[in-house]
């Protein structure tokens, strides 16, 4: 995005020239959702809309932060005591808070002003770019020399501490280590990555998101709650074979083995994550090979997973994804954590147009509502911009 204004508002904001622009960019993950915190894979790409930020260190100890888009402000101290009242604020002050716990000596605020293109709500994840940013730029400017996966789970961490979302480290993961015209294939047990190349284009494929722009407000934590059943499942797997850690490590015989022992609703949780495990795996070979349409036929597998066995689908985008299939797209399936927001689609380069104009003009028919499209081009991750 330009960051013009973000640079403007930042001299108009504390009358100083003086500062450093990162950014850091929102993801896609073509398949492998809700896999991450059970020690699967994941296979996600950054994009090419992003964070912004100026950063000043300004010789105080508070943080003065500007949410452009927000139009509000925040300042705040260094110490755990001193927690921002702002939701957006927090991620920023995790940040540091998780710096400091790892050892930085960061004992100086900053001046700061941010903005982003990354949409909201739509499964892109805006906040682990926003916590990206910032652990990104505290890394660069002070020289503390953590390397790209800790900034990830200082994140992550900043999630878990201060936003109260237990995610795991796939949004952060691919917003610092994005590669353009690369995915990232990264085993969420060990750590392990490897960049696979992506070039739908080549075999005549474009990919798209289709933002529902709904986002369903659930009761309690409803994210937290399937996390908790898998590691109920787990559980009771382990009785008979301690070896498991994770549902990732877990042959689907054994998640039968312990059906008596769980809820319902915790085996259907888990069978799902342990589907996705070799569904991903699956996907990933034949875009290898180039072979996108049985790819996409796996990623239709996951919809329905999300949509009737994870139970984190909604009415609007099980709608999409009907549509998807009867426009011959080859591949879509909700993307992100659910309950709203995107699917994401691999679409045959001469069904592209008419799946678009065809999905706006039936969503607004059902809905009433506009969806909005989100061609997707695969960037780098995190940097320094000026």
């Amino acid at each position: 995005m330009n960051n013009l204004p973000i640079t403007d508002k930042f001299v108009s904001l504390y009358g100083d020239t003086e500062y450093r622009v990162y950014t850091s960019p929102g993801r896609i993950n073509i398949i492998g959702e809700h896999t991450d915190y059970n020690g699967g894979f994941v296979l996600p790409g950054a994009v090419d809309k992003a964070m912004v930020a100026a950063i000043r260190f300004n010789g105080t100890d508070k943080i003065n932060a500007y949410a452009l888009d927000l139009n509000e402000q925040a300042s705040f101290g260094l110490n755990e005591e001193d927690a921002p009242t702002q939701h957006w604020a927090k991620y920023i002050f995790g940040v540091i808070r998780e710096l400091q716990k790892r050892g930085a000596v960061l004992n100086e605020g900053f001046d700061t002003v941010f903005a982003g293109d990354v949409p909201l709500g739509a499964g892109m994840s805006s906040s682990a770019a926003l916590e990206s940013t910032y652990a990104f730029a505290m890394n660069d400017m002070l020289a503390l020399g953590f390397n790209k996966m800790e900034l990830a789970k200082i994140g992550q961490a900043t999630e878990h501490n201060y936003v109260g979302v237990k995610c795991g480290i796939m949004d952060q993961f691919a917003s610092i280590h994005g590669k353009a015209g690369h995915l990232m294939r990264l085993d969420c047990k060990s750590g392990e990555f490897e960049y696979v190349s992506f070039d739908p284009a080549k075999y005549g494929y474009k990919v798209c998101l289709v933002d529902s722009c709904v986002k369903h407000e659930l009761v309690g934590s409803p994210y937290n709650k399937r996390r908790e059943s898998c590691e109920r499942a787990v559980k009771a797997i382990q009785k008979l074979h301690p070896e498991v850690e994770f549902m990732r490590d877990a042959k689907l015989e054994w998640l039968e083995e312990v059906i008596g022992e769980i809820t319902q609703e915790d085996y259907i949780r888990a069978l799902y994550a342990r589907q996705e495990v070799d569904r991903l795996l699956e996907a990933c070979d034949a875009m290898e090979k180039g072979d996108y349409e049985t790819a996409g036929r796996k990623m239709y597998g996951t919809h329905i997973g999300m949509s009737v066995l994870y139970e984190v689908s909604c009415e609007e985008l099980d709608f999409v994804n009907e549509v998807a299939k009867e426009c011959g797209v080859a591949g879509s399936r909700v993307m992100g954590g659910g309950f709203g927001g995107c699917t994401i689609n691999i679409v045959k380069e001469d069904k592209y147009d008419n799946f678009v104009k065809t999905v706006q003009e039936r969503y607004k028919e059902k809905f009433g509502l506009s969806c909005k499209i989100y061609p997707v081009v695969i960037s780098d991750g995190a940097r320094r911009l000026q």
